[in-house]
């Protein structure tokens, strides 16, 4: 249980709800931003005491009932209510390491998908695996120290100028809430792994954008469909952005595509030649 965390959340989620979507009313003496202490332990059906204690990250271990009350209360997410879960303890925290072995199959994928840009990525968004045409539309992996295939680094700690970072892709701002949010899971889930630690504590100390983002607890899925790449060799690309969870050993697989005979499946197609050979597909 990380209480230290829990309560931090558990205070940011009060705040954020505003009493008339918990059926409240406002009142014009309120001062606390969204919900009272208080009106969050009517609603769960608990002590106004203990949830006190719990956002002061001094309670014990709650019941799931308790947390289902709490989670009922402040109209959490499904996301959101699993993080709950874990930061209390009442779900499965892996304390080893994350893993970063591509399944075979994985790989094999990778390289018969010629129309599609490809990659892997961990918990920690490492960057694993990788075919050509995901080469030629982001940049040369195989090129780069393994700690530099990081997308988060990239996304945060990247001194290019902002505009030229990420790749051009249109929703810069979106992703680099989705890596804080992903990341706030990881380190729920991995309390003892020092990669994902030592991530995390080396984005906030170096990126005040990823600190501040950081300390609004949020947690969810990418909601991202799709995202426009402005590429140097073919100008604007849009592409179609699908991230399958490879669940049993927390990675994602991204595929980049674009709906046959449109611009955008040209534009891949002709970077797939103009790049042919130009890197290094693999892992």
């Amino acid at each position: 249980m990380d209480k230290r965390e829990l309560g931090a959340f558990l205070r940011t989620r009060r705040e954020r709800l505003r009493p008339q979507v918990a059926g409240l009313t406002a009142g014009p003496r309120r001062r606390t931003p969204g919900l009272r202490r208080e009106e969050v332990a009517v609603l769960a059906h608990i002590s106004t005491e203990y949830y006190v204690r719990l956002e002061q990250g001094r309670a014990p271990r709650p019941s799931g009932e308790v947390l289902a009350g709490i989670a009922r209360a402040l109209r959490l997410t499904d996301a959101e209510s699993d993080h709950l879960h874990v930061l209390a303890g009442t779900a499965p925290v892996r304390t080893g390491l994350h893993r970063r072995d591509v399944r075979p199959s994985i790989l094999a994928l990778l390289e018969r998908t010629p129309q599609t840009a490809g990659f892997v990525i961990s918990a920690a968004f490492e960057v694993l695996a990788w075919n050509d045409l995901a080469v030629a539309l982001m940049e040369d992996f195989g090129a780069l120290a393994p700690r530099d295939r990081n997308l988060a680094r990239k996304a945060f700690l990247d001194p290019a100028p902002p505009e030229s970072t990420l790749y051009g892709v249109s929703d810069a701002a979106e992703f680099r809430h989705h890596v804080v949010m992903q990341l706030r899971t990881a380190r729920a889930r991995y309390p003892s792994d020092p990669t994902v630690v030592g991530l995390v504590d080396e984005l906030r100390d170096g990126s005040p954008e990823f600190s501040r983002l950081w300390e609004g607890h949020d947690v969810g899925p990418a909601a991202v469909l799709a995202k426009t790449f402005r590429h140097p060799s073919v100008g604007e690309v849009t592409v179609d952005c699908d991230s399958l969870t490879l669940a049993e050993r927390d990675q994602h697989l991204v595929l980049y595509t674009a709906p046959q005979g449109s611009r955008d499946a040209d534009a891949l197609a002709l970077l797939g030649v103009l790049h042919a050979g130009a890197g290094t597909p693999g892992r």
